[in-house]
């Protein structure tokens, strides 16, 4: 029993008088509890509790003991409730960062509805299309299309899959031709996101076999906002992940080309720093972005082919 549990212990003897109502209220053996307060005593050296065949009472010691322990444990008690309170009504600021397009997207919308459950948290959002380190720019969450993380102290919860697709608008198209086959991409005008992995190939998968495919932009662009403006506008075929392009591709403002092909996928994942407890801003908002995702079916969404758009 830790000292804690032996503070209460004898706290609750004092309080009833009685060792075996204290060992009942606390779910105890008689031999146990008196074992307890019997260690109790010797550790402090001093006798707390002097019993006789009627009744239980105080020693001096045991007295002081007694009011000292009441007022630690009632600091503790309202510690707790403290804690469980912020969890209820989590407090704060809430540091989060993810690419333009995504904190466009899939976060900014989903803001008024987070901040009317948990009035009492700011959010800041911190757009970057490069990976922040978390800990140097005081980062709660991360939203990263990687799998892990090489520092073993981040904790990654995945969200979502989502493919990579080709899309152009229907006047790009109807101007300079539908790509039928990888070959007639060298006769298009491609937008390069120029944070891609190797931006300027393509590779190509069907059937278990990967085509790599040069490709030259004739715009490039490290935020992936500024490509789909130009694709909008028919400036050109762009490649970006399902999730920036869905719901242009289901209204009909962008196409996607080469469908039946496949590129690298990526995986959405939140990147925290890895803590015993965490923080009710940060978990709570963990749980609301999953759940979201969960609801909205977006993997299903983002991981289909279009042919029928």
């Amino acid at each position: 029993m830790d000292r804690w549990s032996e503070m209460a212990l004898f706290v609750q003897v004092a309080e009833t008088g009685s060792l075996s109502r204290a060992a009942e209220a606390l779910g105890l053996s008689n031999a146990a509890a008196s074992r307890h307060l019997s260690a109790l005593e010797e550790r402090l050296g001093a006798r707390l509790v002097e019993r006789n065949t009627r009744r239980l009472y105080l020693t001096e010691p045991g007295q002081e003991f007694l009011r000292r322990s009441k007022s630690i444990l009632a600091d503790l008690s309202d510690a707790e409730s403290a804690v469980n309170a912020s969890t209820l009504n989590p407090t704060g600021m809430l540091r989060v960062t993810a690419s333009l397009s995504f904190s466009m997207q899939h976060i900014a919308p989903l803001l008024p509805e987070y901040t009317r459950r948990y009035p009492n948290v700011t959010v800041h959002v911190e757009t970057a299309n490069r990976y922040l380190d978390l800990i140097d720019n005081n980062i709660d969450i991360a939203v990263r299309t990687r799998e892990s993380e090489p520092d073993s102290n981040i904790t990654v919860r995945r969200l979502a899959e989502t493919r990579r697709i080709l899309a152009a608008s229907p006047g790009y198209l109807a101007r300079m031709g539908r790509p039928r086959v990888l070959d007639d991409l060298a006769r298009h005008q491609v937008l390069v996101y120029t944070y891609a992995n190797n931006p300027h190939e393509l590779r190509f998968m069907r059937d278990g076999e990967t085509t790599p495919v040069p490709i030259k932009g004739l715009l490039e662009s490290n935020d992936g906002q500024v490509l789909r403006a130009a694709a909008l506008d028919g400036l050109g075929i762009l490649v970006q992940p399902t999730y920036i392009l869905y719901e242009d591709i289901v209204a009909g403002r962008l196409v996607p080309v080469l469908d039946e092909w496949d590129l690298p996928r990526l995986t959405i994942n939140l990147a925290y720093p890895s803590r015993k407890h965490l923080s009710a801003k940060v978990r709570t908002f963990i749980d609301f972005m999953a759940e979201h995702f969960t609801r909205m079916a977006y993997e299903r969404k983002w991981t289909q082919r279009f042919g029928s758009y």
